[in-house]
């Protein structure tokens, strides 16, 4: 029974494979002439938030705001964790009335056409060269000053013991810290069942609801209160704690 599930979580996983990029490659003409200009630029992240809600109404995905909470006003830093490369997409529609930019990995950008997406409308981050490393955190203080929020997930991929999380890494903080702006976490809860790791090839998929934690921000006057270190364990108690009261077993670990 269980290699029955697996061979039809596979066929969710191309199938929702195909939905994207059919839909990347509809919005493609549409997005990419607006990203040339800083005023422009904004705008294209409305489409994005269609983009994103096409996707979930094709592929049956569904939002449940697990403690809605109001998120200041922007620009802020959203932190998460980070279980599923459904999380990346579900970001637009959870939160649409701010534009934000992502912070990620470089490694992104060896795929083509989500290389032309990511590049530029985000910020991608070179892990393994400090030089590089220290140009994006540049590029994303004038971002905010333009009036971008931010998002990053701290745990800098997802976790090998999904969904325990892993340690926070602290650029994350000491950007907040810099920039003065709220941080607003969010905890995902089970993106994990219904999108795993494309490499799991019979890793669960499904459709369903996707359950979001959000919680109350940070204040800037909080964060200037704390270290680096103290903020980014702060933060990552926060997140964590739903996860611990969703899966009792991950206390033991």
């Amino acid at each position: 029974m269980r290699k029955v599930f697996g061979i039809l979580s596979l066929c969710w996983k191309v199938y929702i494979g195909i939905i994207f990029l059919i839909t990347a490659l509809f919005f493609y003409p549409i997005i990419f002439p607006f990203l040339f200009s800083l005023e422009n630029k904004k705008r294209s992240f409305r489409i994005f938030v269609v983009w994103s809600w096409t996707v979930r109404i094709f592929c049956g995905y569904f939002v449940r705001k697990e403690h809605k909470i109001t998120p200041p006003k922007g620009p802020y830093l959203i932190v998460a964790n980070h279980i599923s490369y459904l999380d990346i997409f579900l970001m637009y529609s959870i939160l649409p009335n701010h534009p934000f930019l992502f912070l990620g990995k470089s490694e992104i950008l060896r795929y083509p056409l989500i290389k032309t997406y990511f590049k530029r409308l985000n910020i991608p981050v070179y892990r393994e060269n400090r030089l590089k490393a220290a140009k994006s955190l540049i590029h994303a203080s004038r971002e905010v000053k333009n009036g971008w929020g931010l998002v990053i997930f701290p745990e800098g991929k997802i976790p090998d013991e999904n969904p325990q999380m892993a340690r926070f890494k602290g650029g994350a903080f000491q950007l907040a810290k810099n920039l003065a702006i709220p941080i607003v976490p969010l905890t995902f809860l089970n993106n994990h069942l219904l999108f795993s790791d494309p490499t799991l090839l019979l890793g669960p998929a499904r459709p369903g609801v996707s359950r979001v934690y959000m919680h109350a921000h940070i204040t800037p006057e909080e964060i200037k209160r704390m270290t680096q270190d103290e903020l980014a364990k702060h933060c990552q108690q926060i997140i964590e704690a739903p996860l611990l009261k969703e899966y009792p077993e991950l206390k033991s670990n």
